[in-house]
């Protein structure tokens, strides 16, 4: 039986399981069975490679590091809707203190020991949410801005970190407690599965209608994700990239992510996309 169903906003919940009985380590992986910490000094063991690696990709693709000193696009946008994108863009601002409360309140309140991950990076920075509503506004010229900046799922988002052991009963969890806080989410994708990427990505939306995103890690997916990949994918999303350098940076992404450990029972947690959304 799936975890989250996309027919039901009420998924079935598992038992809380027990912290396993397991001595106390100084690296972190306490309250894993022995299984998860052996699979998890698996994964720690081979940083060092992984960061030689990463190091390596970006002598060979030297377009990963050259990525942000790219001279920003020229926008056919007209003043008047750059004005009114801008004054949408800070008024993501005002709306961000009510939805962090709620969000650093559930993970507070969890008892499975759930962490924030980059808390003060929760804001896209003004210059690209500027960037992408533009981008919007180019290619759907009868749109207005804040339709656009309306269907930005991700200005502001957070990361909520779990022990592996804990990591399906804590997204069980901070999903009660932040529909408990009156936000409802629209969509959920699980790529615990795929090969180039491990997490569970969830995006919410306020009664005023505020979008933000939630994403799910344990501590070696979110190490994976934003200490060894995150150039690679960076490059990957773009359009730059030739084949032969998608190939290397996609093998990279796959060798990296293959290491992370799998909690149990994840792969049951559906995808789920609301109606409407």
């Amino acid at each position: 039986m799936a975890l989250d169903r996309p027919t039901n906003d009420q998924p079935d919940r598992p038992q809380t399981p027990s912290r396993p009985d397991t001595p106390s380590d100084p690296h972190g992986v306490d309250h894993l069975t022995r299984a998860e910490a052996f699979a998890s000094h698996r994964y720690w063991n081979e940083v060092p490679r992984f960061s030689a690696a990463k190091d390596q990709l970006a002598e060979r693709w030297p377009g990963q590091r050259n990525r942000e000193s790219a001279a920003p696009r020229v926008h056919d946008v007209s003043a008047e809707r750059r004005h009114e994108a801008a004054e949408k863009v800070r008024g993501i601002a005002d709306g961000e203190p009510p939805i962090s409360d709620a969000v650093r309140a559930a993970v507070e309140g969890s008892p499975l020991g759930g962490e924030l991950a980059g808390y003060e990076h929760r804001c896209k920075g003004p210059d690209r949410l500027m960037e992408k509503v533009l981008d919007g506004l180019e290619a759907q010229p009868d749109a207005t801005p804040g339709e656009v900046i309306g269907r930005i799922p991700d200005a502001i988002r957070f990361t909520v970190c779990f022990n592996t052991s804990e990591y399906v009963s804590g997204y069980l969890d901070m999903k009660d407690r932040i529909e408990s806080a009156g936000f409802a989410m629209y969509y959920l994708k699980n790529s615990w599965a795929e090969s180039e990427y491990k997490g569970i990505n969830t995006r919410w939306v306020t009664p005023e209608g505020q979008r933000f995103e939630v994403q799910f890690h344990t501590r070696e997916s979110f190490h994976a994700k934003h200490e060894v990949t995150h150039l690679a994918y960076e490059r990957l999303r773009g359009t730059e990239a030739t084949r032969a350098e998608r190939a290397d940076l996609s093998a990279f992404q796959c060798e990296v992510s293959s290491w992370v450990p799998l909690p149990a029972r994840v792969t049951e947690i559906a995808d789920y996309r609301k109606e409407g959304f």
